[in-house]
């Protein structure tokens, strides 16, 4: 990721370049898009210049290209616009606020986004699935995961059909997807284009969001050493 700035003017102007930045989304089949450059101005004295970069990183979360074309929507997922939406599971915010632990909270129920490379499961390569930390919904499996590089966990499909529900980010001046859990509407992250094959797609999601169960791997076949 690059950073060019504007010495000449207090106004100072960071454009991206990269591939991989990330977090807390649909599913299309077909070949990642290129990246998509963005230019941030920001109105500040030049003594702010080494602080901006890192605190747009953290604060964003992700400035990849995100899936908004509709026809690229995943079979796997619903997709709607920002309406208001009614989910299997309903609590009050001061139940949610009971059940959860105050980073999950700002996670699921505020659409907070944990710092890159701090999560829990980042970097976790064990079999098995990863439920909604809310509700307890399966929503990915060990299977799909893979590393991005972003430094937060990322998978390339869901673990079955209509685990999520996809809508409009328009947050922090960018256009994204959202991922949101279909059962009790708790936001899980944000769905990319740019992810491996087959699907192309990286559902790049918080740690915070999710709750990781091992299973156990499949017995050794004929002739394998246990």
């Amino acid at each position: 990721m690059k950073a060019r700035f504007n010495t000449n003017t207090p106004r100072l102007s960071v454009s991206w370049v990269g591939r991989r930045c990330c977090a807390a989304g649909d599913d299309g089949r077909a070949a990642a898009r290129p990246y998509r450059l963005g230019t941030a101005p920001i109105f500040i004295g030049k003594w702010f210049n080494l602080f901006v970069p890192g605190a747009l990183i953290l604060t964003m979360g992700c400035n990849a290209a995100p899936t908004n074309n509709a026809a690229a929507v995943p079979a796997t997922a619903n997709s709607t616009t920002n309406q208001t939406m009614k989910f299997p599971v309903t609590k009050t915010d001061a139940e949610w606020r009971q059940e959860l632990t105050p980073e999950q909270y700002r996670v699921l129920r505020q659409a907070d986004t944990e710092r890159p490379f701090t999560g829990k499961y980042w970097n976790t390569k064990e079999p098995g699935v990863y439920r909604c930390a809310a509700c307890g919904e399966i929503i990915f499996t060990s299977d799909t995961k893979f590393d991005s590089g972003c430094g937060w966990p990322s998978f390339y499909d869901l673990a079955a059909e209509k685990k999520v529900v996809l809508r409009d980010d328009s947050s922090f001046g960018m256009h994204r997807t959202e991922v949101i859990c279909a059962h009790c509407g708790s936001h899980l992250g944000h769905l990319f284009d740019d992810g491996p094959k087959p699907t192309g797609l990286r559902y790049c999601i918080n740690s915070a969001a999710l709750n990781f169960e091992k299973t156990n791997p499949p017995p050794p076949g004929p002739g394998e050493k246990k």
